[in-house]
């Protein structure tokens, strides 16, 4: 075993705070994990964790360790970079996350082209709707709608992405198709929500002749994938905020229809996320540009729909 091999499994253990799910995260087993931070302590002469049989905890000196094996880490990945850039030859994998629904119609679609031009790059790609932590889940990069809370974190915009309020012409015909978001809560229409770890209530934002406006719906359906909430909507159970993109096909079969047309959604921006350290990647800087350059229209301007 290396020792840049040990100094990177201290780092995942580290900011994963278990060696299970850091052999997990690097695709080898529990004891390889346990032998590498072993042959690290006895190397440095030091404890690096405390270990008991529920917990992990870093001891002082491997707090003090954690930042300049980030820096070594951060050294080596520049030089590969610089000698990458060199033989325009980029290897390696690439751990990618995308909202279901992106990564879905968006994303996966273009993975095999991706992976042909680049024969030596292989691609993990985790699709969910749930917010996700680049750091202790070991991703290169992460597409997403909306404004990151992670100040630290690198964004690359794609674009603002329209968004629509629709429901099926089945529910319009009960409930009717409200004018506006005051519509929606003086009618008490039916509001399909997606669920967020931790969220509290539901608030759209939409657009007003005075502006951007909260409006609090409320409603029966709630799912954390959004792909449920437009089978809902197609089957008549209420009313979704969708990226256009998402339900265009359906808004031109006439399997949905816009509704609150008076206040539309506001648009919501969707861009990738990175680490600066990962952003310096070839592998990841290939990829960002050559989905951006397929699929910037398209989420901007909802595949051509009116």
């Amino acid at each position: 075993m290396s020792y840049l091999d040990n100094i990177q499994t201290f780092v995942r253990v580290y900011e994963l705070g278990s060696m299970s799910a850091a052999a997990r995260d690097m695709r080898i087993s529990a004891a390889v994990t346990s032998a590498r931070i072993s042959q690290l302590e006895q190397h440095l002469g030091v404890r690096l964790f405390q270990r008991t049989t529920r917990s992990l905890t870093a001891t002082e000196q491997g707090q003090a360790f954690y930042g300049g094996a980030c820096e070594v880490l951060e050294a080596v990945a520049n030089a590969e970079t610089q000698i990458v850039d060199i033989t325009d030859n980029p290897k390696g994998s690439l751990y990618v996350a995308a909202p279901l629904g992106v990564g879905r119609r968006l994303i996966a679609p273009h993975v095999p082209e991706f992976l042909q031009l680049y024969p030596d790059i292989s691609m993990r790609l985790r699709l969910t709707d749930r917010k996700v932590d680049l750091t202790t889940e070991g991703l290169d990069l992460a597409f997403f709608l909306g404004q990151p809370e992670d100040s630290n974190l690198r964004i690359r915009k794609i674009a603002d992405v329209q968004r629509i309020l629709c429901a099926s012409p089945d529910y319009i015909q009960v409930h009717g198709n409200p004018a506006s978001g005051d519509a929606l809560i003086a009618e008490n229409h039916e509001c399909l929500n997606l669920r967020y770890p931790g969220a509290t209530e539901f608030q759209w934002r939409l657009m007003t002749e005075d502006g951007p406006k909260r409006f609090r719906v409320m409603g029966r359906f709630e799912s954390d994938d959004g792909d449920v909430l437009t089978d809902w909507a197609l089957s008549g159970n209420g009313i979704a905020m969708k990226p256009l993109f998402e339900v265009a096909d359906h808004i031109k079969a006439g399997r949905l229809v816009p509704v609150a047309v008076q206040t539309p959604p506001e648009p919501i921006q969707m861009a990738c996320l990175f680490t600066h350290r990962r952003g310096q990647d070839p592998k990841s800087r290939l990829f960002m540009d050559f989905m951006i350059d397929r699929i910037s229209a398209v989420v901007r301007d909802g595949a051509g729909v009116a």
